[in-house]
């Protein structure tokens, strides 16, 4: 059954209440990181148990986002994505009143589990509201919901954890939630999509479900373990990697598969989802490096510090209507090639970071970066999408956002470890300047003398130094290594076909 497109206010309201959705559910990934010290401490939880707030929404998370296509097919997109958000601003609220620390995890797996649907349905949802040649417009404002929530996150939960109790990181969720369901089901109710009889791929759920939880929790857990140096992240691999490979190929050739992989026969598709996982797994290794070096390394506060990221998200607010306009007379390529080249060009910039810069360096890179983000989400969305057709999308959509999901994971786990190993590195190479024969460091060590340092005062201070320049040189290596990802990824995105059409090949609802 195919449902024309919405028209006016009708249009205008399904749109608000399906990015505040979004907003919501992204903003809630990331509102809770900069609270865990507060949590921790108002509950009486060590701050090493209190990072099973993150990893618990994180696992069920990456778990339930696979089955949105399965579960859109057998009960309708319009209702799981209104139970799915309702069941989300329950599972909210208990979060905020949550007497101890385990229920409060409890309450964040649910949280996780039911969230799973939210973005892929939306995506798919606001597709099939509008006509096809507004579609580029369409996913270029749902696209700037994606970029810029987990940039307001960091900073709002740090003022809400300040200023008030830390349960009021969750009690927002409630008014906004209510409201994006109350819409969605109003405006929706009579647009629901075709259902399907089909049986529970039981096996490929349980090797999905025991996969995809071991991989997340090696990845959440890994740092804080020294990764393989622990036998709990090597059993965590192993059954990762054991139950991963069988799903792949159970899947493959499932009747009735709960993830539909035989989507990666598609060109388009194949080359979206590997360039947007790989760009975010990037983006989101930098979103956690540059506020850990700001704080850590040059003194400042976390409000500060999320105040000097956020104008990365100034230019997609602004530029992301007009691109949604006119990008579709463009090659979907060629805004994603002029995306990646402007963060190649940050990200370079970045290596210049030295302990004397000022806020308006890092101001700046992240200003200039937001041109390419407004350019980033929408081009790669269609072209993942540009050849899938009616149910096609919710599952296209959900596979989609499931590898991100788990490539972002990678890249926030990541960048500690590789942040390590070259602040290692530098920190060797520096000291190896640090002996009796160095005319320079005599002469440092005299000048503190004359300050009153006295002992083992100016060693103490010179270590200090060289720490904190081998951290920076460390996060300038990181950003090189990202730029040069960035400008790999151009060469990827040519290998797309055109056209590109509208986003998705018919939405037919």
């Amino acid at each position: 059954m195919t449902h024309s497109p919405l028209k006016g206010p009708a249009l205008a309201l399904v749109t608000v209440a399906l990015s505040l959705a979004v907003f919501m559910q992204v903003l809630d990934s990331t509102i809770a990181n900069v609270a865990l010290p507060t949590i921790t401490g108002n509950l009486g939880a060590a701050n090493s148990q209190g990072t099973w707030v993150i990893t618990a929404f994180a696992v069920a998370n990456a778990i339930s986002v696979p089955l949105t296509g399965w579960l859109a097919r057998r009960f309708g997109e319009v209702k799981v994505f209104v139970v799915a958000t309702l069941s989300f601003v329950l599972a909210s609220f208990l979060c905020g009143i949550a007497p101890s620390l385990a229920l409060l995890v409890f309450f964040r797996v649910l949280q996780g589990a039911v969230a799973g649907p939210m973005i892929p349905l939306s995506q798919s949802l606001l597709m099939a509201a509008y006509p096809p040649e507004k579609r580029p417009m369409a996913l270029a404002m749902w696209s700037m919901v994606i970029i810029v929530a987990p940039i307001f996150g960091p900073i709002l939960g740090g003022i809400i954890s300040d200023n008030w109790h830390w349960g009021w990181i969750f009690f927002i969720n409630v008014p906004i939630g209510l409201l994006a369901a109350g819409i969605s089901w109003q405006m929706m109710k009579k647009r629901e999509t075709e259902t399907v009889h089909q049986p529970i791929d039981r096996m490929g759920l349980s090797l999905m479900v025991v996969g995809v939880g071991a991989f997340q929790m090696m990845l959440d857990r890994g740092h804080e373990l020294d990764w393989f140096s622990s036998n709990e992240i090597i059993i965590l691999a192993v059954i990762a990697v054991v139950c991963l490979s069988y799903f792949v190929i159970w899947e493959w050739y499932a009747k009735y598969p709960i993830v539909d992989l035989r989507l990666f026969k598609d060109r388009n598709f194949t080359v979206g989802v590997i360039t947007l996982s790989t760009a975010y797994m990037t983006y989101m290794g930098a979103i956690v490096l540059l506020p850990m070096l700001l704080q850590m390394q040059l003194g400042y506060t976390a409000t500060w510090a999320g105040l000097a990221t956020a104008p990365i998200g100034i230019f997609p607010v602004l530029l992301s209507p007009l691109i949604g306009k006119f990008g579709n007379r463009l090659d979907m390529r060629v805004l994603v090639t002029i995306s990646f080249t402007v963060y190649a060009i940050c990200f370079f910039w970045r290596t210049n970071f030295n302990a004397g810069m000022g806020f308006m360096d890092v101001f700046w890179p992240q200003f200039v970066q937001g041109i390419g983000m407004a350019m980033f989400f929408m081009p790669l969305t269609q072209i993942t999408l540009s050849n899938m057709s009616g149910s096609q999308i919710a599952s296209a959509s959900s596979i989609s956002n499931f590898v991100r999901i788990l490539a972002g994971g990678i890249g926030t786990s990541m960048v500690n470890v590789l942040w390590d190993k070259r602040e290692a590195l530098h920190h060797t190479q520096l000291v190896e300047n640090i002996h009796p024969y160095n005319s320079a460091m005599n002469e440092s060590i005299q000048g503190m003398n004359q300050l009153g340092l006295s002992g083992v005062q100016p060693l103490g201070s010179i270590e200090q130094t060289i720490g904190q320049q081998a951290h920076i040189m460390g996060a300038n290596d990181l950003f090189w290594l990202y730029g040069l990802t960035f400008l790999i990824l151009v060469v990827l995105v040519w290998f797309a076909k055109p056209p590109f059409g509208s986003g998705g090949g018919g939405g037919a609802h």
